[in-house]
Formats: structure tokens, sequence, C-alpha cells
């Protein structure tokens, strides 16, 4: 058989007479042999051409820069036959974003044709998008076409009309782009992914008795919170899941053993405990709310949660990771933004990726983040990554974020980025967690409890906890601005 020609097989190929390298050849131009890499580069640079001026595909180079197809010599067909603009081409002489239109019309046209009134502004921002093969790759997907279809041929689009579909991450997808472009209505993400994901838990809960009580536990501890509050925080919502799914555990676990809620004994709350994961102390949300509502005969005591037992970063360890996180080309500026928060000032990932343009004031001397209610200077070279990002915004391209304030853009549709996603991208440099509470153990002996908590963006309660542990005292903190006095 053969020997298959490599790529960088030099005896395969003719260099390239751009890059260099020995690799397949895609065309032959004025400056010589030119490789499929630089031939997809070359006709995926656009701007204005360095020598006439003439604004569009720019495959030629020169001294002063790239230059168009005139100026350079080059033959290349970059010009849509629907659209007559010049870009690289996608099928049957058709560019990318015009072959993208074609999707979305075909995969939201109603049965009648064309596209419904109501989804006329989600198939304008489709066709608008900067990136338009990315929109491409996604909507040609089957199962993303067969959702777009089962929306546009359902009537009258609402949420409880999405929420009939078959549930998917498609379909939670596009309900995000449906509120994004005005087409459905704001609501609370996270109450009502957990009214959703509640609709599991009748059939999870073995004793008819039992899902009574899971019921009316649900609904006064935690959805009658939740419908309370402006918008539920992410924390809350997985607490809530956490604390619900170990209650169901432990009920079932007491129909196994032929006990009834009512007469649960101390010996049953800890042989529940002793014979399984720590997470098991979850139950204590679940009893004390029964005890005070007077639904188990004895006081039964659950151990808390010890808190201030997880590792914390030294500060020796807290100087090595910030001189690597700000100097590396490991990390976006994204990532390397959200890493100094964390990591000099002492903030929550899901606090971090809150954070909007709005919070940040950028100028030629400063960046300023306001974490708090009051703008703390980031001086160089912590500044770099926010400047960048200020210039190249990440996520913006897309239908995802039309016009978003969100300083650290997620994938979906109107949130920002997961903060397990930027944990995961953060662990090799260090740990998010060991890295907060060794940032906060400093940060609670530069000053009175009340200042740095407001610059923190903290309680007080949080900073003086962390001032105790660290063993600071106000006193101490006088006494050393008093030396440096002198």
């Amino acid at each position: 058989m053969a020997r298959p020609k490599a790529p960088e097989d030099a005896d395969a190929y003719e260099a390239c007479g751009r890059c260099g390298e020995h690799r397949p050849v895609a065309a032959r131009w004025p400056d010589g042999l030119i490789c499929q890499n630089c031939y997809r580069k070359a006709i995926r640079t656009s701007g204005t051409c360095a020598v006439c001026g003439h604004v569009g595909i720019l495959p030629g180079t020169a001294d002063d820069g790239p230059t168009c197809r005139t100026c350079s010599g080059v033959r290349i067909n970059v010009d849509c036959v629907r659209c007559g603009a010049e870009d690289e081409l996608y099928s049957q002489g058709r560019c990318w974003s015009c072959a993208l239109s074609n999707y979305v019309d075909t995969a939201l046209s109603a049965p009648n044709g064309g596209v419904p009134a109501q989804l006329e502004p989600l198939a304008d921002a489709l066709k608008r998008m900067q990136r338009a093969n990315s929109g491409l790759t996604w909507i040609r997907q089957d199962h993303v076409q067969a959702t777009l279809r089962m929306i546009a041929t359902n009537g009258t689009i609402t949420h409880e009309a999405i929420d009939e579909l078959p549930k998917s991450r498609t379909r939670d997808f596009v309900r995000g782009l449906l509120i994004e472009h005005g087409v459905l209505p704001r609501r609370d993400h996270y109450l009502a992914a957990f009214s959703e994901w509640l609709t599991q838990i009748p059939n999870r809960v073995a004793d008819d008795e039992h899902r009574r009580l899971v019921d009316r536990w649900i609904r006064w501890n935690f959805l009658r919170k939740f419908r309370a509050m402006d918008e539920v925080p992410r924390n809350a919502f997985l607490r809530a899941k956490q604390s619900i799914t170990v209650g169901v555990d432990f009920l079932n676990w007491l129909t196994e053993h032929h006990v009834t809620f009512v007469d649960t004994t101390q010996g049953d709350v800890d042989r529940w405990l002793t014979s399984g994961p720590s997470t098991r102390q979850f139950i204590d949300r679940l009893i004390p709310w029964a005890q005070s509502a007077r639904l188990i005969n004895r006081d039964l005591i659950v151990p808390r949660h010890r808190r201030g037992t997880a590792p914390r970063m030294s500060a020796s360890d807290q100087a090595s990771a910030t001189e690597r996180l700000v100097h590396t080309d490991e990390l976006s500026p994204r990532d390397r933004a959200i890493g100094i928060l964390v990591l000099v000032f002492g903030q929550q990932l899901r606090k971090s990726l809150e954070l909007r343009w709005s919070d940040i004031t950028v100028n030629e001397d400063t960046v300023c983040v306001r974490l708090g209610s009051i703008d703390l200077e980031l001086p160089p070279p912590l500044d770099a990554p926010w400047r960048e990002l200020l210039t190249e915004p990440v996520n913006l391209r897309t239908a995802s974020h039309p016009s978003s304030d969100w300083v650290f853009t997620g994938q979906s549709p109107g949130r920002p980025i997961n903060p397990g996603h930027i944990a995961t991208h953060l662990r090799d440099v260090f740990s998010a967690r060991a890295a907060r509470l060794g940032a906060l153990h400093e940060l609670s002996k530069l000053g009175p409890v009340p200042i740095v908590a407001e610059a923190l963006g903290y309680s007080p309660e949080t900073i003086e906890a962390h001032r105790v542990d660290s063993g600071s005292t106000y006193a101490q903190y006088v006494g050393a601005v008093r030396r440096q006095r002198l």
C-alpha cells in the first residue's frame, strides 16, 4: 500500500509561496504556489485595500498590507450570486450569509409559507449574525431544524407552548434566543428551571405519605421564598435541588427500613448520616423545617456543615499565581480578567461573571472595577486583560448577544458564562475556591471591616469572620498605620 502524503512532507509538495510549508497546493497566484491553509486565510481576509482603498476581500499581500484582487492580480471568485457582496462562498455561488438566510427561512416557515410575523425578529437576528459560518453549523443540525419547525408550526408562541416541546438543550437555547430578541417576555431563569425540575420529584418518592410531606416542604420552604425574590440566584437553585434530592433519599431510606417519618429517632438520623457520603447532612433543611411545623415527634439533631475547613491558598502561592496569571499566554483575556477578580479581590466566580460594562470604567490612564459601592483601580499589569476585552469582546458575533451589557457573555442567549466552565479553565493555574478564601484571608487584614466589606461587595459579617480567622484585629491595623507614619 502506498504511503499517504503527510502535509509537511517536503518530497510530496512544493513549498508554499507565503508560509514556506510543504502542504497540499490550493492555487497558483502571482506570488507563487499557495497551500490550502494560506488560501483559506486569504479569502477570509477583508477590509480596505492598502493600495487603492477598495473595500472587500483582500487576498493579496504587499509591504503596506493586504491588497484586493485587482491590485494583487489574484484571480478568485468571491462574488455572491445572490447579494453581490465580496465574501467567501459557501455553495452554489452563495456566500455564507446568504446560505444561512436560506436555512433560516426554511426552518422557520409556517405551513402556509413564509416566516410567521411573531418569529421575524428571531429570523432577522439569525440572518444578521457576523459569524454566519457558526450560524450555519448550528442550524443545519437535524435536531435544531426540528425544534425550529415545531415552534414555527405551533401557532402562538408562549413560554407554555415551548414547555410542551420535548425537553432538550436545543429547546432551552432557542427559548433564550426568543427572549433575547423580544419574541417572548423575560422570566426568572432559575425559578422556571426549578419548577420544571420539580415535576419529576413525586415519582421519586416511594411512600404516599412522604410524597405529601415533600410537596408541602417544597411549597413552603423553597417555592414561597423563591417567588418572593426578584431573581433566584444560581447557588440557591443548586442548593435547593441538592437539599430536596437528599431529603427524598432520606425518606426513601426510612421507607426501606419500615420507619415512618413522624416516628424517626435520633438513632435513625445517625445511622443515615454515618452510612453514606457527607452530602447526607443536607437533611439539615428538611428536619428543622419538619420540627418547626410539628410534623415529627422528637427533637432531632443534625450536625451543620463545618465552615472554614476548605483549602486556602497561602499568600506566597497567591503572589506566584498572580504573576503567572497576568503574564501567561495559556489563558484568554476573559479568563485572566476573571482570575484577577478571584485571586486578587477574593470574588466569587458567580458574582464575578455577573459584572456588566456599566460596572467597569476604562480610560487612557486607568481601569476601575466596581465590586461593591467603591470603584477599585486596577494598576498595571492587572488592567491589561480588561483593555483587551473592551476592544475584542467575546461571544458578540452571534445572535445570542445582540446588545448585551454582560462583560463575560456566555453561549446561552442573554446570560453570562457558566461558572463551572471558567473554573475548569482556571484549574491549571489555581483552584478558584482556595484562591478566593486565601485572598479574603489577606484582604480582611487591610483595614476596618466596614470599609473592606464595602469595597469588595461582601457583608461586614463575612469579612469579620475572615478577619477573626486570620488573627487580625483592627488594633493591629491601627498600630501598623502608626508605625508607617513614624
